[in-house]
């Protein structure tokens, strides 16, 4: 078991720009990172299985709502705080990073912010802590791209409603306690419901054979008739912004975690370079291998200062959704880019588990994909800048 022996780049000395707070919030999550998962995470990886036993460490280093307010269990984290956890965590590995992100933005935000008090003081404490874990079900087999076009569907039943579909690609699916669903009511109208492991009709069959985000649970979330208590509405929202609200503040954390898969990518590689002799010489000591990193660590640079400063707007209240797409979709292209630079780098040895890059290469595939696609992210950046919507 190789030791993890990652240095994070600072090229900009952006460590300038954050409190003392946010360093050691992000120096505890580094430090977890390192002891708890860069050992087992290959091997997890590779046998395709969720490391369960690492859930109450996400917990305790605020992997979960870390910006929810005290009184609900969670830390009270401003949001630079909540980034570079998420940055930390996929610097381990995406999967974990999906599992802590999905709880965190598509969990306990749309129960905290679309919820009532008696549903956060159910729910949020056990969440915080990863007592309960939750998944989030929007996505459907027929509409990703496109999820107003959602089929699942409740009717009034008079003391319950009753709830009939299915979602599918959901994270956390196969052992989740609860996933918070959404649903057209009668009138076709969108909204949440909280919907709890045991009920009748409810199943959550696993995604079996990827290839990607291998140490992540993936699953479907069926509903045959399932009987939801009418307390477990989320009340203060509906309509289709209520789940892409809850897509912001993932997508925001996706933005800080890809940079934490293209500096893990880069350091292995800067390592590499200085230690694999060819004709002689280090490789790192060659124009081509000079050119992929000085690419790399400027690329991982102006990522940085872009989601630096959509904390701010995001503490501030003032980040727009686009500005919120802009970073998702910059920041997981660069780490893609980065990790098959650094792939060729490594050689043959860059396919294998001995180094982490290839398994963040094919995690990044489907990070890049979810929580709304590269192209997709696109057009919403020409939306906004044009005022004409390309995809409709």
């Amino acid at each position: 078991m190789k030791p993890d022996l990652f240095q994070a780049p600072d090229y900009y000395l952006l460590d300038d720009l954050l409190t003392e707070e946010h360093k050691l919030v992000r120096d505890s999550a580094r430090a977890w990172v390192k002891k708890e998962v860069s050992p087992i995470i290959e091997e997890y990886a590779q046998r395709a299985e969720f490391p369960k036993q690492i859930v109450k460490g996400l917990g305790e280093i605020g992997g979960f709502g870390p910006y929810i307010p005290v009184e609900y269990g969670g830390a009270g984290l401003d949001q630079i705080s909540y980034g570079l956890i998420m940055q930390e965590i996929e610097r381990g590995d995406s999967g974990v990073r999906s599992t802590s992100s999905v709880q965190s933005s598509l969990v306990m935000y749309p129960i905290w912010k679309y919820g009532n008090e008696e549903q956060r003081m159910k729910y949020l404490p056990k969440l915080a802590t990863g007592e309960w874990i939750g998944c989030f079900g929007l996505t459907e087999p027929d509409f990703g791209s496109n999820p107003g076009g959602m089929v699942t569907n409740f009717k009034d039943m008079g003391d319950h409603y009753l709830l009939n579909g299915a979602k599918m690609w959901i994270s956390n699916a196969p052992f989740a306690d609860i996933a918070v669903v959404w649903a057209k009511n009668e009138e076709g109208r969108i909204h949440g419901l909280i919907v709890e492991r045991g009920m009748e009709g409810f199943s959550t069959p696993e995604t079996h054979n990827k290839w990607s985000l291998r140490a992540s649970a993936t699953g479907e979330l069926i509903f045959d008739n399932v009987k939801v208590p009418k307390e477990n509405l989320l009340p203060n929202k509906s309509g289709l912004g209520a789940p892409l609200g809850c897509l912001d503040s993932a997508r925001y954390g996706i933005a800080w975690g890809a940079i934490g898969a293209a500096m893990d990518c880069y350091d292995t590689a800067l390592r590499y370079s200085k230690e694999r002799i060819q004709f002689d010489k280090p490789i790192g000591a060659t124009q081509l291998q000079q050119k992929k990193l000085a690419e790399m660590i400027t690329e991982i640079t102006k990522a940085q200062l872009l989601t630096w400063r959509l904390g701010v707007l995001r503490n501030e209240g003032r980040a727009t959704s686009a500005q919120i797409s802009m970073a998702k979709r910059n920041n997981v292209d660069m780490a893609l880019t980065i990790a098959r630079d650094a792939r060729q780098m490594l050689g043959g040895m860059g396919i294998t588990g001995e180094y982490s890059i290839m398994r963040h290469m094919m995690n990044l595939e489907s990070v890049v994909t979810y929580e709304g696609t590269h192209d997709i992210h696109l057009l919403i950046t020409g939306m906004d800048v044009t005022g004409f919507a390309a995809f409709k």
